[in-house]
């Protein structure tokens, strides 16, 4: 099942979300310039009043642009003083959101259906949109490219001649150099767009997860067994490698990291995560990823996990993040994101939020 990731929202999120559990937010972030200067905080809140909130990138050391999937619009956040405005609003589900100069790139989802599920008939958005100068057009149609290619090779319409499930709901662009990356996590794949012609072709498909509980879940073509990758972010890291996050299926450790050359030639592969929603990596070469649906002890669920450059986890647990972005020693995370309008919120953690390896 490709899970869609343009909403996120699944009936056991209702009874875990209460009012008492988004409370908890305060307690584990505290507010801008609470802390001493001397000693930082390990996470503190640096924007709040968001509404869906997923990829966020820095156009700036000041600013960065968030995409508010429930509101429809980009907002640019002043990281300093937490000030909020809109620099792109009448949007389709943007989910995806980076910058090069003064041009930003966006991509639009797949709409949800009431009940959360993937609206697999609609055909609005599923795009990558350029905008600059106050004038914003379609760069590259993703689900016209799925339709075209099939990248991942799994079945797209059933007898009926309707879809059997996502098509396209493209998650994440990463503007690199001339070239825009984009998770697409319906199709199950990563396209490279060229930023000035829109031209459009596969660089890197996941396979399928068939192992553990994977290995006895239907997909979608009859007689095949796994859980849908379902791409949800993409880093590059400083040596000019590239990193990719993908959520999986609602098996437990079904999600995967990708190392990736620039060519998106497979490198290694981290296994054993759940539902990651995000990736970024430090100066040093440290990957961290998010991971929406954790289970956490008393309150919401959702955690960060940090990967040294010597393969050691930790963890911090931080309420349903989704997009991070990494800046001057310090990884922004959009937290809340799941948890409806206007309760998402983007956080500052710091190394110090993160939990030393049981042993150590």
């Amino acid at each position: 099942m490709r899970w869609n990731l343009s909403n996120f929202r699944r009936p056991v999120l209702g009874s875990v979300l209460s009012v008492g559990l988004l409370g908890s937010a305060s307690a584990l972030a505290a507010p801008a310039g609470a802390a001493p200067a001397q000693q930082e905080a390990p996470v503190t809140v640096v924007a709040t009043g968001l509404s869906g909130p997923r990829q966020l990138a820095f156009t700036s050391d000041k600013h960065l642009v968030v995409a508010e999937s429930d509101a429809g619009r980009v907002t640019e956040v002043d990281v300093r003083s937490g000030k909020r405005t809109t620099r792109l609003s009448g949007l389709h589900v943007p989910q995806g959101v980076d910058s090069r100069g003064s041009e930003l790139f966006v991509t639009q989802g797949q709409a949800s259906l009431p009940t959360g599920e993937p609206d697999i008939g609609s055909t609005t958005g599923q795009d990558l949109l350029a905008a600059k100068g106050g004038t914003t057009a379609q760069l590259s149609d993703l689900r016209a490219y799925e339709l075209a290619h099939n990248p991942d090779g799994q079945l797209q319409f059933g007898p009926n001649g309707k879809p059997v499930d996502s098509l396209s709901n493209p998650y994440y662009v990463l503007a690199d150099t001339s070239r825009l990356l984009v998770a697409d996590g319906g199709g199950n794949d990563v396209l490279q767009v060229d930023r000035r012609t829109g031209q459009t072709r596969t660089w890197f498909v996941p396979p399928t997860i068939t192992t553990g509980a994977c290995a006895t879940l239907p997909e979608n073509t009859p007689g095949t067994f796994g859980c849908d990758p379902v791409p949800t972010g993409i880093a590059k890291a400083p040596d000019g490698t590239y990193w990719v996050s993908t959520f999986g299926g609602e098996a437990s450790g079904s999600a995967v990291l990708y190392h990736l050359s620039a060519a998106g030639t497979l490198l290694e592969s981290k296994p054993g995560f759940t539902n990651l929603t995000g990736v970024a990596v430090g100066e040093d070469g440290t990957v961290y990823a998010s991971q929406a649906f954790a289970p956490q002890a008393g309150g919401a669920p959702g955690a960060l996990i940090r990967i040294a450059p010597d393969g050691t986890r930790t963890t911090a647990a931080v309420p349903l993040p989704t997009g991070l972005a990494y800046r001057g020693g310090a990884l922004y995370v959009s937290a809340l994101s799941l948890a409806g309008p206007g309760a998402g919120q983007i956080l500052r953690v710091t190394e110090a939020a993160f939990a030393p390896p049981v042993g150590t």
